[in-house]
């Protein structure tokens, strides 16, 4: 907004028309001086312009310039505290020996699913034998690199037919070996559901396979297993390729920087997937 020969009062020296200004200083004659001043701070605090209209304009202008700076500090503040969290994870990294299988993917019962997609937890089940029956499973390679898989298989269909339904990233405090609940909770950023039609095409078999038996499309026991931590990078790639919706495309795609970040993969040598339904 042009200023120049607005007249204005200041608090102090009176009355002034302004003869200059830019996008960080205004410059007003005075009777005995000229002064230079903060633009836009002296406004409105020790300089009033005198014609009401400009003033009211001015004010507008100014309302919205303080609403885009701290718009602009806000993201300035949640950048540092992004870069802040990346350095925290990458310096608790340095503590954690990654396993290439430190991933684990559940068979969860079609009864299951509601509440764990509600409590974002899953849990390990009971030992069935020894010493320690009925005591939880203890998923002892988790750690906050780790991703849980959840597939599930309708009772009329058989096992190729496996898909997945959802994935989630663990808590960044989570250890399997020091975990006695036996409930494995989600990190509250980094959970995935898949819609019916997202599941009919991810199935699991697609990108599981058992390197003794190749071709086979067996889960003979157990609640869980664990798989190597390619499969996740790959399996987040496809259903960023899938999702439709811009915000659950933009989660998958977060999620992925994230799980390449904790399992210090190279995001550009990911390979295609390679399961027992693709030999």
């Amino acid at each position: 907004m042009n200023l120049i020969n607005e007249k204005i009062t200041h608090e102090v020296f009176g009355k002034g028309k302004i003869i200059d200004h830019d996008e960080t200083f205004i410059t007003v004659d005075f009777e005995d001086d000229t002064k230079k001043f903060v633009y836009p701070d002296a406004l409105g605090k020790f300089i009033k312009l005198k014609d009401r209209d400009v003033a009211e304009s001015m004010k507008d202008i100014l309302t919205k310039e303080k609403a885009e700076k701290e718009l602009e500090q806000q993201k300035l503040d949640e950048e540092q505290r992004k870069q802040a969290e990346i350095a925290y994870r990458r310096n608790k990294l340095k503590d954690i020996k990654i396993h290439e299988s430190s991933q684990v993917v559940f068979w969860i019962e079609e009864e299951e699913v509601d509440a764990i997609f509600t409590d974002w937890q899953v849990s390990t089940g009971t030992i069935q034998s020894g010493k320690n029956e009925g005591q939880p499973n203890k998923v002892a390679r988790l750690r906050p690199n780790s991703a849980v898989l959840l597939t599930v298989r309708a009772s009329d269909e058989e096992e190729v037919d496996r898909k997945i339904i959802g994935l989630y990233m663990v808590n960044e405090t989570f250890s399997g070996e020091l975990n006695d609940e036996g409930m494995i909770t989600a990190h509250e950023s980094y959970r995935i559901t898949l819609t019916k039609e997202e599941s009919d095409k991810m199935l699991f078999w697609n990108y599981y396979i058992n390197k003794n038996y190749p071709h086979r499309t067996t889960w003979n026991s157990g609640r869980y297993r664990y798989y190597d931590n390619v499969m996740t990078a790959q399996i987040l790639t496809d259903l960023i390729s899938l999702k439709t919706d811009e915000n659950e495309k933009e989660l998958a795609e977060r999620f992925l920087a994230y799980f390449i970040e904790m399992n210090l993969l190279d995001d550009t040598e990911i390979p295609k997937p390679n399961g027992a339904l693709k030999q």
